[in-house]
């Protein structure tokens, strides 16, 4: 996989996603992992993304 590949991974088409889960990573300190986890739930974010967003911070595409 060359950068012009990578690049494309990154890249966000999905901008409501974007936005539910910036909101329930905005909030994880204040309501803990459960109650975001069930707002990204609720707000039909696919369980895959709001785990890897929620469990693994590392593994976030970068916030331009």
């Amino acid at each position: 996989m060359n950068s012009v590949d990578l690049h494309r991974q990154q890249v966000r088409s999905d901008h409501r996603t974007r936005d539910i889960v910036n909101q329930a990573i905005a909030a994880l300190p204040e309501v803990g992992l459960r109650r975001a986890a069930e707002f990204l739930f609720a707000m039909g974010v696919p369980h895959p993304i709001a785990l890897r967003t929620l469990v693994y911070p590392e593994q976030r595409r970068p916030y331009p």
